[in-house]
């Protein structure tokens, strides 16, 4: 069976018009009826950076209990620490970019000075009773002339392994990955190191969802991160036309391929038609 991770973060987090708190908390809410397994919801990062997020403590205080996860994105320790004063929140997510270019953009860090802020976010979410989930940005390539090989993905994938990260999401940041690409990836990376759960966060132009989806889960990838109606990407990768994977498509795949939908649909569409109100304003 898929995990369904959620992202209204990614989603809202580059949206144009400022979201209101209280149009946040009843779109967060609708979503947590509907049975996701995780809902990346909000991020510890500067207000200055990203100001959609900045009542993500706001907003906390407003969400209903559920069965399912929060995750929160943090991007240095400080973050991290205030997140981990959370109890409803259960994961904490890094972007990891293997891009010295991104990572700069991204968190305004060097690769080296972001490893050294997972080590010590690691060792955070250990004594809070927390799990970090690593992204490894720009996982699949970059459009900065940066080097990159998949060698290099598993050599990073090796080093979250010896801090026993629990989770790590290969990120299409800029939906460049090819289905032959993300099928090698997974198809070393499930077997080398069972004990983590690899994810995938692809960013795509609709036409290729399919694709990305059927490689990451043919070689062993079950845990899919994806947003309602597609919204979303990275506002620091300059790429208005990629998107995150629509959750629509995700159930359509598992339809295809008998699959069980671990969501209340009839739930899921009013939270689709929630979605259509919030970011049509």
């Amino acid at each position: 069976m898929l995990k369904f991770i959620e992202c209204p973060r990614d989603a809202m987090q580059g949206w144009p018009r400022q979201i209101p708190a209280n149009e946040k908390i009843g779109y967060l809410n609708a979503l947590l009826d509907v049975g996701f397994d995780t809902l990346d919801f909000g991020s510890f990062v500067s207000a200055k950076a990203v100001p959609q997020m900045a009542d993500t403590a706001e907003v906390m205080k407003g969400l209903k209990p559920s069965s399912t996860k929060l995750l929160a994105i943090v991007a240095n320790v400080r973050g991290a620490e205030e997140a981990v004063g959370y109890d409803a929140i259960s994961y904490l997510g890094f972007p990891f970019s293997i891009a010295e270019t991104f990572q700069l953009r991204n968190t305004n860090k060097t690769i080296a000075e972001a490893m050294e802020q997972v080590q010590a976010i690691q060792e955070l979410c250990l004594k809070n009773n927390k799990q970090l989930v690593i992204y490894i940005s720009m996982g699949f390539g970059n459009p900065y002339g940066d080097p990159y090989s998949t060698d290099t993905v598993l050599h990073w994938a090796g080093n979250f392994a010896e801090l026993n990260i629990p989770v790590i999401s290969l990120a299409d940041t800029v939906g460049v990955a090819e289905p032959e690409g993300i099928a090698k990836l997974f198809s070393h990376l499930v077997p080398a190191y069972p004990d983590i759960e690899f994810g995938a966060h692809f960013h795509s132009t609709p036409q290729l969802w399919k694709e990305k989806i059927a490689a990451a889960y043919d070689n062993g990838c079950r845990r899919f991160d994806s947003a309602i109606r597609g919204i979303g990407g990275c506002p620091f990768a300059q790429d208005d036309l990629v998107g995150n994977i629509a959750t629509e498509n995700l159930v359509h795949f598992c339809n295809d391929r008998k699959l069980p939908v671990p969501l209340n649909l009839e739930r899921f569409a009013a939270a689709g038609a929630l979605a259509d109100k919030v970011f049509n304003h």
